[in-house]
């Protein structure tokens, strides 16, 4: 009898070598096999008959290999195989198909899953690029038959060389075989009951070998009982794991901080302006945290512009006031110093003396020992710095509230040091409350599983005054249009960006921020590309007037870069204006030099990477270019867009194109043009291309799923959410389950969370 935690190893057909192999993907234990689940399904119950098939269907035919040739053609080698059934024939192909030279013999049995396309040459119909297994033959054992034909068969990722799906279906239809009825539920039966799941060991079988009858459809959406099962079972895990977090986080002691009218009169005076309803709103959710006795955790989000730092400022007015000393930690220096200068400006208007520290790596050190002096004997009322915050040099005397500026920039860890300073003489003090606060606006589906330690507030309306940023998109090669328009904007007294995805040449063919990189880049450079008119519909034509031809294949031979075009820009379309160049490989002191000067209007138009897609706020610029729009991500186009509309002037955004534009990056450019709803946009992207792309699984701290996938899985993520609550917080009396029950399921959380999703128990 095989048990979940026994070692992979011992199971039919693999052993110590094999063990090894399969242990670099994540499999150790017969349960990571269990749980490693087919990415599809074929129908080989009732496979298409040639003659059934239909242009455009996505169908399973299984066939006889007739033949098969290597075609070499200028662009690249075709390998292609004839299959038929009878009198029947249909060519399979595969672009730079080399690699399959000698797989296939005539009259070997082949089952073949893919799009069907009409031919072009014969009446027949034909695959490109179809997925392919070849099949047992009459020699081979019952078993092998069994498991391969006549059924609906599994399709997995392969694990190595020799390791795919056939391998894959017999080794674990028999380790499922050497486990019958000794898999543990780890879910309460009430549970189950309540929420109708399958058992956990009927839903491992039925997901790997489904029932006649199964739904293809289901099957292949992973929604099948037995698919909801598992998948439930996994986000009911990280839930409850967070829900505890939350739990403890309010056992804990923190400072209650009281709101009277001394207070609310320091944050009257202060506003500029009169608050949005959503800033309302997030400021009393804040504040109500801060009168607990607990330590507040809460993630302000807000898309840009939306007006997180004055809610911000007001709740860490209400830390000083109460005699605390507050602390804000942005990812830049640039972000800090600005932050820190707005926070002057605005606590100027204020009739009470608040001493106002800015604390980066490049203050000279006379500077930072008298700034870390003020912090430590409890002069400074409000510290705002970088990373140097959490030094241990500095010693606050009285911490009562941090806020974490662009929180994803941040480790996990880096928070939990600052929550934990000491006080000067060494003394243990109140935990501090935190607030996390992000421009980068992410779909409540991710917020639950991102910050699931942290409440949630969200400024989803923009301040007045701000005027709607113009978004147009033209191809390469009305770039003379583009630099002329830039032309008139500087003559009216504005600034411009003009950003590009790399620093210089081809060999640095990479966007500069890994968080921001376009993860769908490969993919496309992977398709057979498109070129497709670039032409924008409507508006488009009132700020570029002249017709958009197809876009140049000039732009095929190679990106456009930041210091090449600075030099082309300034010797050419642009030359007699002041023009800035700001990347990456600029050291701290230089990044700050040109920011600075753009600032103060001393450079027209800032030639740029994405380093200037967070923390510069210049009201006077009004325009964004992007060039090579194609391969910049949503998020990060949006973040970019949000560098300009500031002020009160009139504002553009200008997405450049080149010659080929893949159908995704289609699809992102249009969704720009469309909207400026950060939230539409991060759900698009989120569903483009997935959490672990979109954020950057572990640098985010979010868990690596083995089923689940929070696009598809959103509304289940809700419902783990509000089951783990009610188990978590149920009294005594009305416990979920029995006492057998619940101790199973606080040692399958312990594995799950300790194991799977190696999430930092900080904070």
């Amino acid at each position: 009898m095989t048990r979940l935690e026994d070692k992979v190893m011992y199971a039919r057909g693999v052993g110590p070598r094999v063990a090894e192999l399969i242990a670099a993907k994540g499999i150790v234990t017969a349960e990571d096999l269990l749980y490693h689940l087919p990415f599809r399904y074929e129908d080989r119950q009732n496979p298409r008959s040639l003659d059934e098939l239909k242009p455009g269907e996505m169908a399973s035919v299984i066939a006889e290999v007739r033949g098969s040739a290597l075609l070499r053609t200028k662009r690249a080698p075709i390998f292609e195989i004839t299959i038929g059934q009878g009198r029947l024939a249909m060519k399979c192909m595969w672009f730079n198909g080399t690699y399959l030279q000698g797989k296939f013999q005539a009259g070997q049995t082949v089952a073949v899953f893919g799009r069907v396309e009409p031919s072009r040459s014969t009446s027949n119909m034909k695959m490109i690029n179809p997925q392919w297994e070849l099949l047992p033959d009459a020699s081979d054992d019952a078993e092998t038959r069994l498991l391969e034909v006549g059924r609906i068969t599994p399709v997995y990722e392969s694990l190595g060389s020799r390791l795919a799906s056939r391998w894959q279906r017999k080794v674990i239809f028999h380790l499922l075989e050497s486990m019958h009825g000794a898999v543990p539920e780890c879910l309460p039966a009430a549970m189950i009951e309540r929420m109708g799941l399958p058992s956990r060991e009927r839903s491992l079988r039925e997901v790997h070998f489904p029932p006649e009858g199964t739904a293809m459809t289901d099957l292949q959406a992973a929604a099948t009982p037995a698919h909801r099962r598992l998948i439930f079972e996994e986000l009911f895990f990280l839930e409850l794991g967070l829900e505890l977090k939350r739990r403890r986080m309010r056992e804990r002691a923190g400072v209650a901080f009281e709101t009277n009218a001394k207070v609310r009169e320091a944050i009257r005076e202060v506003l500029p302006f009169h608050p949005t309803a959503a800033q309302k709103r997030a400021l009393g959710e804040i504040v109500s945290d801060m009168k607990q006795p607990s330590p507040m955790r809460r993630l302000l989000q807000g898309d840009v512009g939306s007006g997180k730092t004055i809610v911000a400022l007001q709740a860490m007015l209400v830390a000083m006031e109460n005699g605390y000393q507050a602390a804000l930690m942005a990812p830049t220096e640039i972000l800090a110093t600005q932050h820190y200068l707005a926070a002057r400006k605005l606590l100027e208007r204020s009739s009470r003396k608040y001493r106002i520290v800015l604390l980066t790596g490049s203050l000279d050190e006379d500077r930072k020992r008298h700034n870390r002096g003020l912090i430590n004997r409890g002069e400074a009322h409000l510290v705002i710095g970088t990373h140097a915050l959490i030094e241990e040099k500095v010693e606050f005397d009285r911490l009562g509230l941090i806020v974490v500026d662009e929180q994803h920039r941040f480790g996990v860890m880096q928070r939990f040091k600052l929550m934990k300073k000491p006080r000067p003489d060494g003394t243990e003090w109140a935990e501090p409350d935190v607030l996390v606060m992000t421009a980068t606006p992410i779909p409540r589906t991710l917020a639950l599983s991102l910050y699931g330690d942290l409440d949630l507030s969200v400024l989803d309306e923009l301040p007045p005054g701000r005027t709607p940023i113009v978004t147009r998109r033209v191809a390469d090669e009305r770039a003379d249009e583009v630099w002329e328009f830039v032309r008139k904007q500087v003559k009216l007294g504005r600034q411009a960006y003009i950003v590009y995805p790399v620093i210089e040449g081809a060999k640095d063919d990479q966007p500069e921020l890994d968080f921001s990189a376009d993860a769908t880049e490969a993919s496309e450079k992977a398709a057979k590309p498109a070129v497709r008119k670039t032409t924008p519909k409507g508006k488009t034509a009132k700020l570029f007037p002249k017709a958009v031809q197809e876009a140049s294949p000039n732009a095929k031979l190679g990106l456009k870069s930041a210091v090449q075009m600075y030099e082309k820009l300034r010797a050419g379309p642009l030359n007699g204006l002041r023009l800035g160049l700001l990347h990456g490989r600029l050291d701290a002191d230089e990044k700050e030099i040109i920011m600075r000067r753009f600032q103060r209007g001393e450079i027209d138009a800032l030639v740029s990477t994405t380093v200037i897609e967070v923390g510069v706020d210049v009201p006077n610029a009004s325009v964004m270019v992007i060039e090579h729009a194609e391969r910049f991500g949503l998020a990060q186009m949006h973040q970019l867009r949000g560098r300009v509309g500031r002020g009160a002037a009139r504002s553009y955004c200008v997405l450049m194109t080149g010659a080929r534009v893949s159908e995704q990056a289609e699809e992102r450019l249009n969704a720009m043009v469309r909207t400026q709803d950060g939230f539409e946009l991060a759900e698009l992207d989120l569903a483009m291309r997935g959490p672990g792309e979109v954020f950057g699984t572990r640098q985010a701290g979010l868990p690596d799923f083995r089923v689940a996938n929070l696009v598809r899985d959103r509304k289940l993520l809700e419902v783990a959410k509000m089951e783990a609550a009610r188990f978590v917080n149920a009294k005594p009396d009305r416990a979920e389950g029995t006492e057998a029950e619940r101790a199973r399921v606080w040692t399958r959380l312990k594995e799950a969370w300790q194991r799977k999703y190696g999430l930092v128990e900080a904070g």
